[in-house]
């Protein structure tokens, strides 16, 4: 994964953003190793939808979500729960079963 400290990408307000693999980071965020290994998280839904899916899927989901839960539609997005289910667990990459963000405990 490339890392890219930028003071445009992502916008104001977020802290980083993963896009095909190079997550930018927002210079003067805090960012810790498990911000990192949330992204790398993303990256591995990326890499078994081909990328491109994984974006539609991601943006069909959210917009479902504003329906519901108007305020916290990006919180209850599949991707984004697993990635934050699992972000302090820093060896979940290699126990990580494919399309887990789809997986119910």
């Amino acid at each position: 994964m490339r890392i890219i400290i930028s003071s445009i990408i992502p916008f104001k307000g977020f802290g980083g953003i993963n896009l095909f693999n190079t997550l930018f980071i927002r210079k003067g965020v805090e960012w810790d190793e498990y911000d990192t290994n949330h992204e790398k998280i993303h990256t591995a839904q990326m890499k078994e939808l081909l990328y491109v899916f994984f974006y539609i899927l991601y943006f069909i989901e959210w917009l479902f979500n504003l329906i519901f839960w108007p305020r916290s539609a990006y919180r209850h997005i599949s991707f984004e729960k697993e990635a934050y289910k699992h972000q302090r667990d820093l060896k979940y990459l290699e126990t990580r079963k494919h399309y887990a963000q789809w997986r119910h405990p």
